[in-house]
């Protein structure tokens, strides 16, 4: 018996893949290679011959063409790991069959509601059969659901020959969470032109826009004395570190901001009366926005600094991801083909931008153009996450149509 796209993203969200920001290895926690290899398992039972695990975590396979003339290879592709936002650990998946509407209490944490309020598109699941976690834990849709939607489109591909497709390449990813999910991906082995990530919420949405990202890393270097003898000479460079994140003007915080405004976000501050360190991420639509803004931060660092003469500071920007619209734009055809095929599954296809990024940011600018679709989940990084079993079934249609479209305009 073929698994339905519920069975399958069932079995692999209780598979812990959480990535670890702090770990320097690829993947950064091995356990992402336990979710891995169960693939590559269930794609060679499908026939998928070349499928294999390689030593950085990643998941390749081929779906061959079934047709003899030329059609641009792509690619589908989602990740294997879980936000370290919140654990990822003993996930208990509950499902609410035929959705009545109203707030979702979470059994394992009743303090966790999923809130119609907070998430209005639970007023279209009426009747739908609604996944969540129990509470406890996040669920991990994100990006699970692309996953077990992949694997059910490869597996309707496979098993109904008489569908026209080129060929098709798998790609799953490790430790994308962190930033880190194309870093050791083998473009030539992988032979795409072009590619899709299965990894956004809402369904019937494409995103061929990004956020620009960078992250910004500030060391401050303070005057450690006995307290006993501080006065007029310490310099507590955990109190610098305060007041540099209480100074962050407000209108520029992820809390306040929405549709095409960037922000400035501190993600961690650690440190000691000698020394402390600050993690941001800064994002924007473009570039001028991103340095306009780690300008602002850095005035915002050398303000507070000069009232600790004795103080130093260091101000490092690392580049993360840039907008992938720049190349998309170039190929028009991705976009495209995609909203057809939305249309022939049967919705009204929406096209807009990520507050965010994806794998398809880097694999953009690394040279394979890279869309983005959706998945179904929704409140990711959360124990409110949730997705519906009939937004993943829409998901696996749209990918079956997409094969289909590219083998027709080739």
């Amino acid at each position: 018996m073929t698994d339905t796209v519920a069975d399958r993203f069932l079995r692999y969200v209780v598979i812990d893949t959480q990535s670890d920001p702090k770990s320097s290895t690829q993947p950064s926690t091995e356990k992402q290679k336990n979710l891995g290899r169960i693939l590559v398992e269930e794609l060679l039972a499908i026939g998928l011959s070349d499928a294999h695990l390689d030593e950085h975590g990643y998941v390749y396979a081929t779906i061959p063409s079934n047709i003899d003339r030329p059609v641009p290879v792509i690619c589908f592709c989602s990740h294997m790991d879980t936000a370290p936002d919140f654990t990822g650990t003993n996930v208990k998946p509950q499902i609410v069959r035929n959705y009545g509407g109203g707030d979702i209490q979470l059994p394992g944490d009743p303090q966790q509601i999923i809130r119609v309020s907070d998430n209005p598109v639970l007023r279209d699941q009426i009747g739908n059969d609604i996944i969540t976690s129990d509470g406890t834990t996040l669920l991990g849709a994100d990006d699970k659901a692309g996953l077990a939607e992949i694997m059910t489109a490869a597996q309707f591909l496979v098993d109904n020959p008489e569908i026209e497709h080129g060929t098709i390449k798998l790609l799953f990813t490790t430790d994308e969470e962190i930033g880190r999910g194309v870093d050791k991906v083998d473009l030539t082995k992988l032979g795409a032109e072009f590619a899709y990530t299965i990894d956004g919420e809402t369904a019937g949405h494409i995103e061929d826009e990004t956020f620009s990202a960078d992250g910004v890393e500030i060391t401050i270097q303070g005057v450690a004395i006995h307290p006993g003898f501080a006065k007029g000479k310490m310099e507590n460079a955990i109190k610098i570190a305060g007041a540099i994140i209480s100074r962050l003007p407000k209108d520029v915080a992820p809390e306040t901001t929405d549709g095409r405004d960037g922000f400035v976000h501190p993600t961690g501050v650690t440190g000691s009366m000698e020394k402390a360190a600050l993690g941001f991420i800064v994002r924007d639509f473009n570039d001028d926005g991103l340095a306009s803004k780690e300008a602002m931060l850095e005035a915002v660092v050398k303000e507070v600094m000069a009232e600790y003469p004795g103080s130093s500071y260091s101000f490092k920007v690392k580049q993360q991801y840039r907008n992938m619209k720049a190349i998309l734009d170039r190929h028009p055809e991705i976009a495209d083909n995609a909203i057809e095929a939305v249309r022939r599954a049967g919705m009204t296809p929406v096209r807009g931008s990520i507050r965010g990024g994806t794998d398809g940011s880097r694999l953009s600018f690394m040279g394979l153009p890279c869309a983005n679709i959706f998945a179904g989940g929704h409140a990711f990084h959360s124990p409110l996450e949730w997705v519906s079993r009939q937004d993943m079934e829409k998901a696996v249609k749209t990918l079956v149509e997409l094969a289909k479209i590219w083998a027709e305009r080739a």
